[in-house]
């Protein structure tokens, strides 16, 4: 990703004012997901063809993780080693999506959509915060 497409999309020709605005967008998206499976669990189940108790867990789960990437965003230098740890647990949430959908998940049509579609979004978040933390030389 080049890093006139990365000052584009931040907005700035600042990397770790980029790398703040993406992990604030992240944690907005992840905890608003997160508070809709939370919430909304049984529907949402019978929608996209997942266990609601499935999505109750994750719900929760994302909760807590938005939270704590909302903290990463809200610091004037996100430290390194936690935002790559953020970088890493996206990937690994989009890996596992994808895991999930092909080896045992039997989701609905609107599921068979959501899930890759969420997990390209979780992959989308991880590239950016990591070429804006590698554009910060940190």
């Amino acid at each position: 990703m080049s890093h006139a497409l990365l000052t584009g999309l931040a907005r700035t020709t600042e990397p770790l004012t980029a790398l703040r605005r993406f992990l604030a967008l992240d944690a907005v998206v992840t905890g608003a997901n997160g508070l809709a499976y939370a919430v909304a669990s049984e529907p949402l189940g019978r929608l996209l063809g997942v266990d609601a108790t499935l999505l109750l867990e994750l719900g929760l789960f994302l909760i807590v993780y938005a939270a704590g990437v909302g903290y990463l965003a809200s610091r004037r230098r996100p430290p390194a080693t936690p935002v790559k740890a953020v970088v890493d647990a996206n990937l690994l949430w989009a890996a596992l999506s994808i895991v999930a959908l092909v080896a045992w998940l039997a989701p609905t049509t609107a599921g068979t959509l959501w899930i890759p579609a969420q997990a390209a979004t979780v992959a989308g978040f991880a590239a950016l915060q990591w070429t804006a933390l590698r554009a910060s030389g940190r």
